[in-house]
């Protein structure tokens, strides 16, 4: 009789415990791939604010995957050597009252390599100064105040910007003037033509109500000290166009915001949950309501499940803007679309951040959080309908 009680009870506590991980299972995110597209493997930016560069190089290098060229490792640092050449040229015209850090944009590499080129990153690491990943706490300190000093000079002497380069090279290396690479001899310039890509393939694009739509305008964040002009879209278009990319095949540079308390590195999602729409009843609803906001927000940013999020609109977008709730935080590479297990839309993300991460390195990101978040895409122009093409007069 015992036998059988025990029997039983263990019969019992297994189906508890198998329709418990039923539950769990059924709450965390599980995500199904629609489309996914090419890319290559993660890198890892570490101690540096080189994301524009990780990303747009990740883009361009997606971008030779999608035309049969192979697969590429590229150098970022070499966009970002000759960034910090231009952006302290720029610094110093303008006697040191625009921005000058680390940060850049998209631009700033498809310019670059319309002007010098292209290097692999077996050629240039940039990695000089006995680090095995990127650090540039330092180097980007002493390039501040070298900056100030020559911008505040009565008059610049000749020699400042051969001392910018003498500071860069000692951190990241000289740019070679001739390499080899898979048995052929190039020049930067040489290389970046051999890839077949076109600089002026590639657009930006974002979505703001205080700029007139179907206009270019110069998008006023910190890190656009180039003052480049980005093409403005209503939301649903620029939802589109991200979209239409991926499903035809390519990939989007996307710069976005990823300070909010719905972005998650560490759960792999990035969401915007909307306290007012959760779909609770009986005790739910009723324990809900006397929450106080703390406990309801720890609640929500939980991620343990999937949850109603908010409908954003070209307002909220423009209101986060405007009170500076949405910066210019980060670039990344958007290369999929995904679901949930309740049919919700996500874009699948390639990150700049090593691959200890739940996902290796991706992450998946609501629409709503794109729609809400997102400063600016760079997309190929050929993805962009033709009837958008012609309002925007590209």
């Amino acid at each position: 009789m015992k036998k059988l009680f025990f029997a039983l009870l263990f019969g019992v506590m297994l189906f508890q415990a198998q329709a418990q991980d039923k539950k769990e299972q059924k709450d965390v995110y599980t995500f199904t791939t629609v489309k996914e597209n090419p890319y290559t493997p993660v890198k890892n930016q570490s101690h540096s604010s080189t994301c524009w560069s990780f990303s747009t190089v990740a883009f361009l290098e997606s971008e030779l995957l999608r035309t049969g060229k192979g697969e590429y490792d590229l150098s970022d640092m070499f966009y970002v050597y000759y960034d910090y050449m231009q952006k302290m040229e720029q610094y110093v015209r303008f006697h040191g009252t625009i921005n000058f850090g680390a940060g850049g944009g998209s631009r700033d590499v498809t310019q670059i390599l319309k002007q010098y080129g292209a290097v692999p990153e077996s050629v240039y690491a940039g990695l000089n100064y006995g680090e095995p990943k990127h650090n540039h706490d330092e180097m980007d300190k002493i390039l501040k105040e070298y900056a100030q000093i020559i911008a505040s000079s009565k008059k610049p002497s000749t020699a400042w910007k051969t001392v910018e380069a003498s500071i860069l090279d000692s951190y990241l290396g000289k740019i070679p003037t001739e390499f080899e690479y898979k048995g052929k001899k190039y020049t930067p310039k040489t290389f970046g033509q051999s890839l077949g890509l076109n600089p002026d393939d590639y657009v930006e694009i974002g979505s703001y109500m205080h700029h007139p739509y179907y206009s270019q305008f110069i998008l006023e964040i910190e890190d656009n000290w180039r003052f480049d002009k980005i093409y403005n879209v209503q939301l649903d278009e620029m939802i589109k166009i991200i979209d239409d990319a991926i499903n035809s095949g390519y990939t989007v540079a996307w710069g976005s915001d990823v300070s909010e308390k719905g972005f998650s590195w560490k759960n792999g999602v990035a969401v915007v949950p909307d306290m007012d729409r959760q779909d609770l009843s009986g005790t739910d609803m009723d324990r809900w309501t006397k929450m106080s906001e703390k406990d309801k927000e720890a609640q929500l940013f939980s991620f343990d499940k999937p949850l109603k999020e908010k409908t954003i609109t070209p307002e909220m977008r423009q209101q986060a803007f405007d009170n500076f709730e949405t910066t210019d935080d980060h670039g990344m590479l958007i290369y999929g679309i995904a679901k949930d297990q309740n049919g919700n839309k996500y874009y699948m993300v390639k990150n700049s951040w090593g691959t200890d991460s739940k996902y290796k390195g991706i992450f998946y990101a609501s629409e709503a959080f794109v729609k809400y978040k997102t400063t600016s895409i760079m997309v190929n122009k050929n993805v962009i309908s033709a009837d958008l093409k012609k309002k925007l007069g590209l």
